[in-house]
């Protein structure tokens, strides 16, 4: 059931959203984003939230989307009109402060969903990566506009192209975080932060943060995303991809024509 892999508790007017999948990586399928998406909006409704807390329990923060499940996804079925879409538009519209405590490994949307985070902790033992095109997919989560624009179009090209994982200092480097912390105190760090920004003027917060960011840009470029990563599904590319990694072994791209 959604609330036994994603747990919230709202106190001191945070609201902790935590990934509790820890036995599967922490790995999303779509009640999961059900569950934050439902968070994520009852908060901007909820006056006595005024700082959302992302964090998760296990060693890693997320292992990405369940292969399993985006594997036997319906062909024609559209990711904007799954729980995953309401997430993310969700995320990309949220008007409070998003904190987010990461660990380990935040694979493909555990890292793009760090991108419409406002503060952002690492522990130190954290590998942020975006292996999408390793599936024979596309980056999501408006990642295609935001992480040029975060570290660069040439860093964000090798990430894309080449999936490999950034380390929490690197990252930290890019701009991709705010800072390193020690693995044991992660999560107490992270609370201190979202409690220090809970005290600060909320209407002030808000406001600022939206003369930061543009929401309907975001959701935008996110429908375009969802789009083709819906059509990537369903190609020969991504067929030879997840079969690959269901037997363990390399993918054959080579084999295939382009697509």
């Amino acid at each position: 059931m959604p609330d036994e892999l994603i747990k919230t508790d709202s106190s001191g007017g945070i609201l902790t959203v935590t990934l509790a999948r820890s036995d599967k990586k922490n790995a999303l399928i779509d009640s999961m984003y059900g569950a934050m998406a439902d968070a994520l909006e009852a908060a901007e409704n909820d006056p006595s939230i005024r700082v959302v807390l992302l964090q998760s329990e296990g060693d890693m923060f997320t292992a990405d989307n369940d292969v399993g499940e985006f594997a036997a996804a319906e062909p024609g079925s559209s990711l904007n009109e799954q729980n995953v879409g309401r997430f993310l538009c969700a995320l990309a519209n949220s008007s409070l402060p998003l904190v987010a405590a990461v660990q380990g490994r935040a694979v493909g949307v555990g890292t793009t969903l760090l991108l419409h985070c406002d503060f952002i902790l690492l522990a130190d033992n954290a590998l942020l990566s975006a292996p999408f095109v390793n599936l024979a997919l596309v980056p999501e989560a408006a990642s295609s506009l935001l992480m040029p624009a975060r570290v660069g179009y040439v860093r964000a090209f090798e990430l894309f192209a080449l999936g490999e994982s950034v380390d929490a200092r690197t990252a930290v480097e890019w701009g991709l975080a705010n800072r390193v912390v020690a693995l044991n105190s992660l999560h107490a760090e992270a609370r201190t932060v979202a409690e220090r920004i809970a005290r600060q003027p909320a209407g002030s917060l808000i406001a600022t943060k939206r003369l930061m960011r543009d929401p309907a840009a975001l959701t935008a470029r996110m429908f375009v995303e969802n789009e083709v990563f819906s059509r990537r599904l369903q190609t020969a590319e991504a067929r030879e991809a997840f079969s690959a990694f269901a037997e363990r072994r390399a993918p054959d791209f080579l084999k295939l024509s382009t697509s």
